[in-house]
């Protein structure tokens, strides 16, 4: 059983590290079981995790890319290639950067949706305030198929 290379005033035991990270205990396990952390988790003579604030700083990596949707599969390759050390840089970089332009597309995806969303509480608001929101978007009172008003 590997014990903690740092001392115990800078290690944190798994429910500060949750805490920290917003992952639950049962995620810290899941994440150390399925090899997405750099290194080994130390654990102090009583068999307890010690996290170091080097495992702290991954973890926020880890749950910044798992919030964006990076697959578990890729963010375990991921932690695979930074654990293998140097040499490695230009795959971590295609595998990052096919993530980035994912996110982007998602949040370009999102910004359309919000664009609709807003003209929408535009049209409301502005029938709300004038009185005449009754019938907006009321499909039984649709003529031919088509709903009441095409502002809706």
């Amino acid at each position: 059983m590997a014990t903690t290379r740092t001392s115990s005033t800078d290690s944190l035991g798994i429910g500060e590290v949750a805490e920290r990270t917003g992952l639950s205990v049962h995620a810290l396990r899941f994440y150390e079981r399925e090899g997405l952390l750099v290194g080994p988790v130390h654990r102090d003579s009583g068999g307890r995790r010690r996290y170091s604030p080097g495992d702290v700083d991954w973890l926020g990596i880890c749950v910044r890319l798992r919030e964006s949707g990076m697959p578990l599969a890729e963010l375990k390759r991921f932690a695979e290639l930074v654990r293998e050390g140097t040499g490695n840089e230009p795959e971590r970089l295609r595998l990052l950067d096919a993530h980035r332009c994912r996110v982007e597309d998602r949040i370009s995806a999102l910004e359309e949706c919000r664009s609709v969303i807003v003209r929408k509480v535009a049209v409301y608001a502005e029938h709300v305030a004038r009185g005449t929101a009754a019938g907006l978007w009321d499909p039984t009172a649709a003529v031919d198929g088509e709903a009441s008003s095409s502002e809706a």
